[in-house]
């Protein structure tokens, strides 16, 4: 990883790289950050028994050159101004300062989620669906709009793909797939049981199963082949995962370039077909 000054989110979306030592040591700071500021290297060794020197690599591995960078920046992260403007929002505000704080904490959760994006795992994302007989976009709730939202655009691509919004159908979908073909779960939570009904069936079928999801210790997260996150603190008014959708839906304009791109003239083929196809529904 390179350098960065977001601690909390460089945690969360390698956690599943961690050695057991190493969640050890994320789950102390992300229980409680505070704590990791007031606290020597020694100290925190000492509490969670580890060497010293396994706390040194840890901070090294979410991409911070020792202890005291990562205590700087999570500092930063925790007690900056700018946090209640993207995070809280009160009855007695404004049109206006509700409409500033909504935007502002869209921005923020992209910023976030670009930060984490790890270009590799990017690309063997694109592999992996340019590889498939069939692609297969599934999502409950909130998040089936963004799977809705994912095959509008793939099926410009001239991919074999397909989406549904129905829970049973998904269901029945899902036990057609096979090894050849992958399957993209989209969750903010990723322990919806919708979605963890079918991801059951994609394993037992052997389909290759991409997530995009918020939280890296989720059980989704857990049995997914390829893990793309996305960044999003939700608040009170903004409980039903509204920013992080914003940061799906980009992953999955992110993806869909990128495939175009891959695909060159096969892929500006299908958009010609698409294009001219569509065109007669304009007046």
């Amino acid at each position: 990883m390179e350098p960065n000054k977001y601690g909390l989110a460089g945690i969360r979306s390698n956690y599943g790289k961690f050695s057991e030592k190493e969640k050890k040591i994320a789950d102390y700071i992300l229980q409680d950050p505070q704590k990791i500021i007031h606290h020597t290297i020694n100290q925190v060794a000492d509490e969670l028994n580890v060497a010293e020197s396994t706390v040194f690599r840890f901070c090294q591995r979410v991409g911070f050159k020792g202890y005291q960078a990562l205590k700087i920046a999570l500092a930063a992260e925790i007690v900056t101004p700018m946090k209640d403007i993207h995070e809280k929002i009160s009855n007695g505000d404004s049109v206006g300062m509700v409409t500033e704080k909504v935007f502002r904490s869209n921005v923020k959760t992209l910023e976030d989620t670009l930060h984490i994006m790890d270009s590799h795992i990017m690309e063997k994302v694109v592999e992996t669906i340019l590889k498939a007989d069939r692609i297969f976009f599934f999502g409950s709730g909130g998040s089936a709009v963004v799977a809705l939202d994912a095959y509008h655009k793939f099926i410009r691509s001239g991919l074999n793909v397909n989406s549904t919004l129905d829970a049973h159908m998904q269901l029945m979908a899902a036990s057609q797939l096979t090894k050849k073909d992958v399957a993209i779960l989209i969750s903010h939570s990723g322990s919806t049981k919708d979605i963890l009904d079918v991801l059951q069936v994609l394993k037992d079928k052997e389909v290759k199963i991409i997530s995009i999801t918020n939280f890296a210790k989720s059980p989704l997260t857990k049995e997914a082949d390829i893990a793309l996150y996305t960044v999003a603190e939700e608040t009170d008014f903004r409980s039903e995962a509204l920013s992080s959708r914003i940061a799906q839906l980009s992953i999955v304009d992110a993806l869909y370039t990128n495939i175009m791109i891959a695909r060159k003239d096969l892929g500006n083929k299908a958009l010609k077909n698409m294009r001219s196809a569509i065109s007669v529904k304009r007046l």
